[in-house]
């Protein structure tokens, strides 16, 4: 062991376990582990309620854990992170600051820039891979571009070798001496006095921290894995690992979750166990999504700002604030969307199979823009997690080359007949509809006067009627997307030169709060905290050409270079983008044949510079919204595999 001193910049790995940056620390001499709490740099994604409690009792759990091998964790609330971590290495004379890397949009462009900044002070900062299976950098395609369908992307990392590496904890810490200005747990502010109350019942339900990610693993794998294929989706059950929390905080590693899977498939297949095979297969493919949220994530910095296919700037979404208020609150007359919308504000949580519907009916039936929901859903979702939740809002908008097709509307009550047959579900949630028949309870609208009556249902009283007809919501939604190829093909019959032609977002006119920008030299001048999570998110201005849509359009359009959404295709898997470089084709030169999942970083990848924040004020809205959700699910049409990164309920 070296005689070293290390900054342990904890984020989202607060695990002792197969923690690749903690593990090369203890090696290297003494250790100084933080945590770095800054609200003004959360910006537009500031941590909504229930997320912030979950936070709060991770690190608990992390401290005394740490503490128990010898070393406190340092937690700090400043309004600079760079200056927090200058603060302790002057106090420590620290050498290095360790990290375990991040992959969203925010972080990477927030971690460049500080490893900018300590380099030039002459501070080493080392990353490592503690939250993927494989790095994005080790997966393309046969002609060194970044994929944009996941089944190829998939099927390449199913191909590729893994490194079976899983870290032990160290068995102790030496701490680096030093002192800088700290504050408790408390202190950090991540939970105020009026929301304790609520929070306290949260507790009951939930076991945040490292260790308690193990067990729940241990019980799912032991107990509902073999099960998994029949009972994924069973709505308002335990029907699902639970574990998507866990993961996003990095209570337990992605490795670790794999490797227990994987052999119990092993076991599984010498004694011929089919379903037992099929659950593995099928829960594999929702870690294969998450990862592939990260993916997209690095490879194409703007997703959180604007859809991956090209053509869908031109989508005339309905920015229409008392809509989106209605579907929020869980008063839009369908009661399985209502159901889930109620769940979510009162739990944080929804079943998988449920966000898929609440989605769809926001940006099929209400035409709201997809951002707005990816936004709620970050602000109210428990497992809230930005990479997931864009690439769920972007599937079901159709703003992906393998996403849902746009066309595709499914109604409310025939979901409800699929996932929620004896409306149980239903009347957990909507006791207004509690005495309703089986036969009426996902489409009170067309019950008989008498069976309303002897129910008690009164709508438009005591439980909404519909918002929108099904059959008008499908007009709308067919006139939207003629709409959308007629404003295409005026673009480009005004234009000589697509490939150089500006690109702004149909949504650029919503005026709505600034959203963080994924922009290194400028910084957002509007930043919303929790007393604001229920603001209508913003929309950029972008220059940069969108990804062409996979879609046959009625206008001459040239040939798309993109994987199909229903074939197997390993070569392509790769969009036919125009001028718009991916970071995975702007790092190709710089790429190293072989990089294990506990080697440091050397690749220094662009930030794109192509966005420009909109002037202008949010939608006011005098309730204020205070979950955190995430999204972490690739959606199939009917029936599909939970395809969200997050490991839902």
């Amino acid at each position: 062991m070296s005689s070293g001193k290390t900054i342990v910049w904890f984020r989202r790995d607060l695990r002792i376990e197969d923690n690749p940056a903690l593990a090369a620390a203890a090696r290297d001499g003494s250790v100084f582990p933080v945590y770095i709490w800054c609200p003004e740099e959360e910006g537009q994604f500031y941590p909504g309620r229930v997320s912030r409690w979950w936070l709060k009792q991770s690190l608990s759990h992390l401290e005394q854990s740490l503490k128990s091998l010898g070393a406190e964790l340092v937690m700090i609330k400043t309004q600079s992170t760079l200056s927090a971590l200058l603060d302790c290495i002057k106090a420590t004379e620290a050498t290095k600051v360790v990290v375990n890397r991040l992959y969203d949009p925010v972080s990477l462009v927030r971690d460049h820039s500080i490893e900018e900044k300590l380099a030039e002070v002459g501070i080493s900062v080392q990353s490592y891979n503690g939250d993927l299976l494989y790095e994005p950098w080790e997966i393309y395609d046969d002609e060194g571009r970044a994929f944009s369908t996941f089944d190829a992307y998939w099927d390449k990392c199913l191909n590729m070798q893994m490194e079976p590496v899983s870290l032990l904890p160290p068995w102790r810490l030496m701490p680096a001496a030093g002192t800088v200005e700290r504050c408790t747990i408390e202190g950090l502010g991540l939970e105020n006095e009026l929301e304790k109350s609520s929070n306290a019942l949260l507790g009951r339900g939930c076991s945040p921290g490292w260790s308690n990610a193990d067990k729940a693993l241990t019980e799912f794998v032991e107990q509902n894995l073999f099960d998994y294929s029949k009972s994924r989706f069973k709505v308002g059950a335990s029907s699902t690992s639970l574990l998507s929390p866990y993961l996003h905080f990095g209570e337990i590693s992605v490795r670790k979750v794999f490797r227990c899977v994987r052999m119990k498939q092993i076991l599984w297949r010498r004694e011929w166990k089919s379903q037992g095979e099929e659950s593995v297969n099928l829960f594999l493919k929702a870690i294969g999504l998450r990862e592939y949220s990260r993916y997209l994530c690095f490879n194409y910095l703007f997703t959180h700002e604007r859809s991956l296919l090209r053509n869908m700037k031109y989508f005339p979404w309905n920015a229409d604030a008392n809509h989106f208020k209605v579907w929020r609150q869980g008063r839009t007359g369908y009661p399985l969307v209502d159901a889930g919308m109620r769940e979510l504000w009162a739990t944080g949580w929804i079943h998988n199979r449920i966000r898929v519907i609440v989605s769809s009916f926001a940006v099929k039936f209400l035409l709201l823009p997809w951002k707005w929901g990816m936004k709620y859903f970050w602000d109210t979702l428990l497992d809230a997690d930005l990479e997931c939740d864009i690439l769920g809002w972007q599937y079901i908008s159709g703003s992906l080359p393998d996403g849902q097709e746009l066309e595709q509307l499914d109604c409310p009550q025939i979901q409800g007949s699929k996932f929620d047959s004896e409306g149980e579900y239903v009347r957990q949630w909507l006791p207004e509809l509690a005495r309703m028949p089986i036969e009426w309870i996902h489409h009170p609208w067309v019950a008989p006067l008498t069976v309303l009556k002897a129910a008690g249902v009164e709508l438009g009283l005591n439980y909404p009627k519909p918002i929108i007809d099904i059959d008008k919501a499908r007009e709308h939604l067919r006139e939207a997307i003629f709409k959308m190829w007629e404003m295409e093909a005026a673009a480009k019959s005004t234009t000589s030169d697509q490939m150089n032609e500006d690109v702004f977002d149909n949504s650029d006119s919503i005026k709505t709060s600034a959203i963080l920008k994924v922009i290194p030299k400028e910084k957002s001048s509007c930043l919303t905290y929790s007393s604001n999570d229920q603001r209508v998110p913003s929309f950029q201005n972008c220059n940069n050409g969108l990804l062409p849509r996979k879609r046959p359009l009625p206008v001459d359009e040239e040939k798309l270079h993109m994987d199909k959404p229903n074939k197997q295709n390993k070569e392509a898997g790769t969009s036919g983008r125009e001028d718009l470089c991916s970071t995975a084709e702007s790092l190709a030169s710089k790429r190293q044949k072989s990089t294990s999942s506990t080697s440091t970083s050397i690749i220094s990848f662009t930030v794109p510079q192509y966005c420009s924040s909109s002037d202008g004020r949010p939608f006011q809205d005098h309730e204020s919204s205070n979950l955190n959700l995430t999204w972490h699910e690739k959606i199939d049409l009917e029936q599909t595999s939970n395809k969200n990164g997050v490991l839902r309920q």
